[in-house]
């Protein structure tokens, strides 16, 4: 999958209750927990976002409690992927099984400045900025991972398959 889209920047272990306040977690509305994206930062922080833009992550991101809820924040917001330098590992188990993609890149990630326009190409795990040059290769997402963000999801995944016989 291909994702073109302007970088937003945040710091190092931003956890759960950073990406999405506990105070929202009235709703599994993807839209809904979309509005308070990043509430937990900086007010209003969302304001700034475009659909089709990219978060770009600090180490251990998403360190915290487990909740199904961040992932969904961030694709609530218009964000389809993630860049960062490392992802705290229940958040990255629940960001696949929600159908967020994650890009793990490590010491890579500061070549990306905020507001650079970046385009992702999942498959073959090249990550370039088009806006200071930079390029930036990590390691692709398998198939069977595709396979599962494809779907929207493990759910999705589950269903599908079980529609299909499979």
């Amino acid at each position: 999958m291909i994702y073109k889209g302007k970088a937003h920047k945040v710091g190092e272990h931003v956890d759960t209750d950073a990406i999405i306040p506990a105070r929202f977690l009235v709703t599994a509305d993807p839209e809904k927990l979309g509005e308070n994206c990043m509430a937990g930062l900086e007010p209003d922080w969302v304001a700034r976002v475009n659909k089709g833009d990219i978060l770009v992550a600090g180490r251990n991101f998403g360190c915290g409690s487990s909740r199904e809820h961040a992932p969904l924040a961030i694709l609530g917001a218009g964000m389809p992927v993630v860049v960062g330098h490392s992802f705290a590992r229940i958040f990255y188990r629940n960001a696949f099984n929600m159908g967020l993609p994650l890009m793990e890149v490590g010491d890579a990630m500061d070549a990306i400045n905020d507001g650079d326009e970046l385009e992702i190409d999942t498959a073959t795990g090249r990550i370039r900025d088009l806006t200071n040059g930079a390029e930036i290769v990590c390691p692709p997402l398998p198939e069977s991972m595709g396979k599962i963000l494809a779907s929207g999801g493990l759910v999705g995944y589950v269903k599908q398959r079980l529609e299909e016989g499979n």
